[in-house]
């Protein structure tokens, strides 16, 4: 990538990934073990995990934990919150209603800036293509956006992956029509004709690659490392509860050994709860890295470039101020603790 100012430096690790999922979620017609909506239930919360995640392949493997029985087999027991909406997820954890949530680097960063206090604990996955910019039939280079009507959920990681392909092909924000959509309206709107083009995420690009004659532009993979996922959890439960957060972990990486092992069976599950047909689910396997726990242990390496999430996540710090999205700097100083990655680690390496 030849891109030289500090703004496009600073938009290779932006907003990251996904935001809001509307009532046109694909993988919310389907049943769950995990509700929709944040229980208050004293009894429930009191000897469990209020875990939450949302539409994402990289968070996903959570269904195959909870289906397979990895919770259990870590003695944990785990309330399993599925969002229709990635930022009701968001502000749900934020407000303290569940204690850990499946959510981006860049969204941590910005939670902590208005004054949430959470810990990353773990990296679910970098984004490798699996968020994409699909553009009708016609438009075959960056350059034709310009007078076109663009769809994206306004600050969101795929409206600064758009911004950031068009800063690369010379582009400026002015030069197209953008039209401000949650992710799935905006999805439905690029397949009834009404918008040019749409950026969107897995598993939205399957509803809106529907389109005749529609597209990939591009995507997060001509951006490596710019969009990471991670389990994140309130401090307040890290402190209280340091054996269970040991116990997730210790589930997340058990369910990708047996993911790994049972590839059929575990793409079912996921697929199901994606809301989409095995062979699309298929699809999304290059899009999405899922980290391993030596890429996990490198990663929480203090380092000066954006493979470092310390790094990473004072470039995004500054990012968020410049565009506007924070009015201070967060302390990301205390945001990471790796100790769990490690203790894992350890263990699984011990004879």
């Amino acid at each position: 990538m030849k891109l030289r100012s500090l703004l496009s430096s600073l938009l290779v690790f932006f907003v990251a990934l996904t935001l809001t999922i509307s009532c046109s979620n694909p993988a919310s017609n389907i049943q769950t073990t995990a509700s929709t909506a944040p229980s208050n239930s004293p009894s429930k919360a009191a000897d469990s995990l209020r875990l939450g995640f949302s539409a994402w392949p990289g968070w996903f493997p959570w269904q195959v934990a909870q289906d397979e029985g990895f919770f259990k087999k870590s003695n944990l027991t785990v309330d399993l919150k599925w969002f229709d909406g990635y930022l009701e997820s968001i502000n749900t954890l934020t407000a303290g209603q569940i204690d850990a949530n499946s959510q981006t680097l860049g969204d941590t960063v910005s939670s902590v800036a208005g004054g949430a206090d959470q810990v990353i604990v773990l990296v679910n996955d970098n984004s490798t293509g699996n968020d994409k910019i699909i553009v009708s039939e016609g438009i075959n280079s960056i350059a034709d956006l310009k007078g076109k009507k663009v769809a994206a959920e306004e600050g969101t990681v795929d409206h600064f992956l758009l911004l950031l392909g068009m800063k690369k092909a010379g582009l400026s924000p002015k030069d197209i029509q953008f039209v401000p959509l949650e992710t799935g309206k905006a999805a439905t709107a690029f397949v009834g004709g009404q918008v040019d083009a749409v950026a969107v995420f897995a598993p939205f690009t399957t509803q809106a690659l529907k389109r005749a004659g529609s597209k990939e532009l591009f995507s997060s993979k001509e951006f490596p490392g710019a969009i990471s996922d991670h389990l994140v959890f309130t401090r307040k439960f890290v402190d209280a509860n340091p054996e269970k957060v040991q116990a997730a972990v210790d589930s997340w990486f058990a369910t990708l050994d047996y993911i790994k092992a049972n590839p059929a069976k575990a793409n079912d599950i996921m697929a199901k709860r994606a809301g989409v047909s095995l062979d699309e689910y298929k699809q999304y396997a290059d899009g999405t890295k899922i980290f391993t726990v030596e890429e996990n242990l490198k990663a929480f390496e203090v380092g000066n470039d954006m493979n470092s999430l310390s790094f990473a996540a004072k470039e995004m710090s500054k990012f968020l101020n410049e565009v506007g999205l924070a009015k201070t700097s967060p302390d990301t100083s205390k945001l990471f603790d790796d100790r769990f990655v490690k203790a894992y680690a350890k263990k699984v390496k011990s004879p």
